[in-house]
């Protein structure tokens, strides 16, 4: 199997088609990762697909139906190993061949148990030529929840935060409604409906009563991401709107207490550290409930113990053109940083700015 080989132009012209397609699955494919396939022959492409839910057809058979005998010689874009398992689905891999493809791109290895390599295996051994590491970067980011959770059993943890100018939050009383426009709250949307699960603590829950859906226009599909809340006194609430039913709901609670949330409602414990919950054993809980991404919308203590922790991934961080002044919230509480070279750096991923003047920077930690 080549790595990396010289692809040619049109070789990048179907791939990218091919992430275009997979992102189409971005809220409605969890736990399953979002894949697109595209089958060409040359430069003109005779079938396209992407999975679009979990236990729907995978992106490849959508591409195949479309390119009926067409399929036969063609070369199959994909931007993730093609299945060689029964799960839901039957194995791609084996439509692949049956069809009589000829080459297979795929962007990057699955790294789920299950395929780990096996789909490659199965089509070289059918004699098809496979082929990886075309746009592997792309194809990396886009399904960075579904990888992080495959190879490290823990969810991508992403903290969306919103400050002014000058780097608060809030007010000192806590009031923030509303620091940013309209345009950006709308975006949060989006991000909370591509997130597996939305995760705060008990202090927002007490100061805003969230109710931690995803919010979208009329008419695009949205699988509900999970709402946890991290409880570690076992004081939430039964008038909360988070145990109102409308979408699936756990609570995280010290292993020390066992409080009663109602039927509506799933806890489960966990270990105290340091005054707080044990997060690296609440994000273990949440990969086994299969949750890929979690977006933590909370307040500076529960930011900055994430970060304290190493636990953040990408920091979604919207910033208002206003001045809330030197009393406001934090983003981060207790960093302790006392020295520039305990500084915690960050890298820009994306940067957007919307018509309000409203901007959304998307970082990553360095290193």
């Amino acid at each position: 199997m080549a790595i990396a080989p010289a692809f040619s132009e049109i070789d990048h012209r179907h791939m990218a088609e091919a992430l275009r397609l997979a992102a189409t699955g971005e809220f409605t494919t969890r736990p399953n990762p979002m894949v697109g396939c595209v089958l060409a022959h040359g430069a003109e492409v005779v079938g396209r697909g992407a999975h679009k839910r979990a236990g729907g057809p995978h992106a490849e058979v959508f591409a195949l139906r479309e390119a009926g005998s067409r399929a036969a010689g063609a070369t199959a874009y994909v931007t993730l190993e093609p299945c060689a398992h029964f799960g839901r689905t039957p194995p791609c891999a084996d439509a692949l061949v049956a069809a009589g493809v000829t080459r297979v791109v795929a962007a990057i290895r699955d790294p789920f148990h299950a395929v780990a390599g096996r789909g490659f295996t199965a089509l070289q051994a059918a004699g098809i030529t496979v082929e990886q590491g075309l746009l592997a970067d792309e194809a990396e980011w886009l399904n960075r929840g579904f990888l992080m959770r495959a190879r490290h059993g823990r969810p991508w943890v992403r903290v969306k935060l919103a400050m002014s100018l000058d780097g608060r939050t809030a007010l000192a009383s806590g009031e923030s409604k509303w620091i940013t426009g309209e345009a950006a709250r709308a975006d949060v949307q989006r991000w909370r409906a591509r997130a597996s699960a939305i995760l705060t603590g008990l202090g927002t829950v007490l100061a805003d009563d969230p109710r931690l859906t995803a919010r979208l226009p009329e008419g695009v599909e949205c699988v509900p991401p999970m709402r946890v809340v991290l409880d570690h006194h076992g004081a939430l609430p039964r008038a909360c709107r988070l145990l109102d039913g409308e979408a699936p709901t756990l609570v995280a609670h010290a292993d020390d207490i066992v409080p009663d949330y109602g039927p509506t409602v799933e806890g489960f414990a966990v270990p105290r550290l340091g005054g707080h919950l044990d997060l690296e054993a609440v994000l273990a809980q949440l990969a086994i409930r299969q949750v890929n991404e979690v977006q933590v919308e909370a307040g500076a203590t529960l930011a900055g113990a994430f970060l304290r922790a190493g636990l953040v991934d990408e920091l979604l961080l919207y910033v208002a053109p206003v001045l809330l002044g030197d009393r406001g919230r934090p983003l981060f509480g207790g960093l302790g940083i006392e020295r520039m070279a305990e500084r915690i750096g960050f890298e820009t991923v994306d940067l957007h700015a919307f018509p309000d003047g409203d901007l959304r920077l998307c970082l990553r930690p360095r290193g």
